[in-house]
């Protein structure tokens, strides 16, 4: 006698590519079906779909209450965007259903919410995911559960004022020791725009004045921070996804950069709507001063989704301005990157005293500019097709995650 007549209970999401997991944003209609295949005839009391979506972050953090007693204070938060219950199989009079041998398909399709959802994130200390749970309930048997994750991007348009601004700035600083001084070093540094795509090139125009009596060397990052809020106390989690070195400079000289490039790596977009996590990116222009600290120039960056348009955005079709740029879920890494220089070694020592013991302010509607001290790096790679759309490099890797199994009856 065979006591379990399940064969195979999976979900597959319709997708226009066969080879590709099907990408969602808000408003957009999520549809597939329920696969049983059965060994042999077998009674069903119901089969339901439930679809969820959270943000969620947790991270512990020790404390000391003296010099013998110390405790664990945890800190967790979440944000529900998505349920949505769907009955696939339930008899009216509440009798059982018989299915008989062999595949049985049931399908489904459920709208996500027309408000503003938050781009599919995995982080350290948070996640932003999206999934369909199903299952099959029958008599004198466990209850089956299968769950299977989808991907939501919301689009980030770079074509839009605020993100083809130009970004300027400039700074200076005494290089100077306790009882010498050095003389003035100053860095002024353009980008053409704020908004860029992955796989772009960021021409940057510099000008680094070198005053002093030593030589100096520029160079430029790119830099990734994710911050997780919780209880209004934040963690923080910077890298350095891209940099550009540049040649030294002489005292008492003069460099000029026109354009040099910094390409964007495959990196996610910038998540900037959520209450508890965010995404955010700069570009970090710095001159390190030997026998002194570094002095650095920040212009804030937004990583988008929607590419700039042909001849600046401004004739291209209204066709192609919606056409959501995806490229980056597919984009290679070398087998064996150059590994980036930790972001500690890119902090100047004032930014690090700044950070350190940092409380998150009230809430607020722009937490843009939250800092906190820096902590160990580590760099996001799209390896493979999302879910998840983020994925980490940590220097001491975990074993991967293991789903349990759905249990045979």
């Amino acid at each position: 006698m065979i006591f379990n007549k399940l064969k195979k209970f999976l979900v597959v999401f319709d997708s226009p590519e066969l080879d590709c997991a099907p990408v969602f944003s808000s408003g957009d209609v999520v549809s597939g079906r329920v696969v049983l295949e059965l060994f042999g005839e077998t009674k069903v009391e119901s089969l339901k779909l439930h679809a969820e979506g959270f943000a969620k972050v947790h991270w512990t953090e020790s404390r000391s209450a003296g010099s013998s007693t110390a405790y664990t204070q945890n800190y967790s938060d979440e944000v529900e965007y998505l349920n949505r219950r769907e009955v696939l199989l339930q008899a009216d009079n509440g009798e059982l259903t018989v299915l008989p041998a062999g595949r049985h398909e049931f399908p489904f399709s459920f709208q996500l919410p027309e408000e503003t959802l938050v781009t599919s994130f995995e982080g350290k200390h948070g996640s932003i995911r999206y999934w369909v749970k199903v299952k099959l309930h029958r008599p004198w048997c466990p209850v089956r559960k299968i769950k299977k994750e989808f991907t939501v991007i919301e689009p980030i348009d770079i074509n839009t004022p605020s993100l083809l601004a130009p970004q300027a700035g400039t700074k200076d600083k005494l290089a100077r020791t306790w009882y010498r001084n050095f003389g003035q070093v100053s860095v002024t540094a353009k980008i053409d725009r704020k908004g860029y795509t992955p796989g772009e090139v960021i021409p940057v125009f510099a000008e680094f004045d070198n005053a002093t009596s030593r030589s100096i060397v520029p160079k430029a990052f790119i830099i990734q921070t994710q911050t997780f809020i919780a209880r209004g106390t934040m963690k923080q989690k910077r890298s350095v996804v891209a940099t550009l070195c540049g040649d030294m400079v002489s005292s008492r000289t003069r460099e000029t950069w026109h354009g040099r490039a910094i390409k964007i790596p495959p990196v996610g977009p910038s998540i900037q709507q959520c209450r508890i996590i965010k995404v955010e990116y700069m570009l970090k222009v710095c001159v390190d001063v030997p026998g002194t600290s570094k002095l650095c120039l920040e212009l804030p960056l937004v990583i988008g989704t929607i590419p700039l348009h042909p001849f600046g955005s401004r004739t291209s079709s209204i066709s192609s301005h919606y056409s959501v740029n995806l490229e980056w879920l597919r984009m290679a890494i070398p087998e064996q990157p150059e590994p980036p220089p930790e972001y500690s070694s890119v902090v100047t020592e004032e930014e690090a005293e700044q950070r350190n013991d940092c409380v998150a302010p009230p809430p607020a509607e722009d937490l843009s500019g939250i800092m906190e001290r820096p902590l160990m790096a580590f760099l996001q790679e799209f390896r493979f097709r999302p879910p998840p759309v983020y994925s980490e490099i940590d220097p001491n890797p975990q074993p991967p995650h293991i789903r349990p199994r759905c249990m045979t009856c």
